[in-house]
Protein backbone atom coordinates (compact mmCIF):
# COMPACT_ATOMS: atom_id res chain seq x y z
CA UNK A 1 0.00 0.00 0.00
CA UNK A 2 1.24 3.23 -1.15
CA UNK A 3 -0.40 4.97 1.58
CA UNK A 4 1.58 3.17 4.13
CA UNK A 5 4.79 3.39 2.33
CA UNK A 6 4.53 7.06 2.17
CA UNK A 7 3.95 6.91 6.55
CA UNK A 8 7.02 4.79 7.26
CA UNK A 9 9.05 7.08 4.41
CA UNK A 10 7.45 10.11 6.56
CA UNK A 11 8.99 8.27 9.90
CA UNK A 12 12.05 8.04 8.90
CA UNK A 13 12.76 11.10 7.17
CA UNK A 14 11.33 13.44 10.42
CA UNK A 15 11.73 10.95 13.57
CA UNK A 16 14.23 8.43 12.97
CA UNK A 17 17.49 10.10 12.75
CA UNK A 18 16.46 11.51 16.28
CA UNK A 19 15.32 8.55 17.72
CA UNK A 20 17.19 6.52 20.48
CA UNK A 21 18.77 3.26 20.25
CA UNK A 22 15.33 1.82 22.16
CA UNK A 23 13.34 3.19 19.57
CA UNK A 24 15.23 2.24 16.59
CA UNK A 25 15.57 -1.23 17.25
CA UNK A 26 12.14 -1.10 17.93
CA UNK A 27 11.40 0.22 14.83
CA UNK A 28 13.20 -2.53 12.77
CA UNK A 29 11.54 -5.25 14.70
CA UNK A 30 8.17 -3.36 13.77
CA UNK A 31 9.56 -3.87 10.08
CA UNK A 32 10.07 -7.59 10.31
CA UNK A 33 6.50 -8.13 11.28
CA UNK A 34 4.25 -9.88 9.00
CA UNK A 35 2.36 -7.00 6.19
CA UNK A 36 -0.98 -7.91 7.66
CA UNK A 37 -0.29 -6.99 11.30
CA UNK A 38 1.68 -3.85 9.87
CA UNK A 39 -1.79 -2.60 8.22
CA UNK A 40 -3.59 -3.29 11.17
CA UNK A 41 -1.09 -1.34 13.62
CA UNK A 42 -1.19 1.33 10.98
CA UNK A 43 -4.82 1.77 10.17
CA UNK A 44 -5.88 1.79 14.14
CA UNK A 45 -7.60 -2.11 13.65
CA UNK A 46 -5.03 -3.76 16.24
CA UNK A 47 -3.35 -1.87 18.92
CA UNK A 48 0.35 -4.04 19.37
CA UNK A 49 1.03 -5.56 22.75
CA UNK A 50 4.65 -4.69 23.06
CA UNK A 51 4.96 -1.22 24.44
CA UNK A 52 7.92 -0.34 22.21
CA UNK A 53 6.11 -1.34 18.90
CA UNK A 54 3.16 0.96 20.26
CA UNK A 55 5.66 3.70 20.56
CA UNK A 56 6.88 3.26 17.27
CA UNK A 57 3.30 3.11 15.30
CA UNK A 58 1.82 5.98 17.58
CA UNK A 59 5.16 7.70 15.99
CA UNK A 60 4.47 6.71 12.95
CA UNK A 61 0.72 7.70 12.65
CA UNK A 62 2.05 11.08 14.37
CA UNK A 63 1.67 13.98 11.51
CA UNK A 64 4.34 16.18 12.46
CA UNK A 65 6.74 13.36 14.21
CA UNK A 66 8.14 15.41 16.69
Amino acid sequence: MKELDALLVAYLERRYEHADEAEKSAFATFLTLPDPVLVDYLLNRKQPEDPAIAHVVQHVLKQDHA
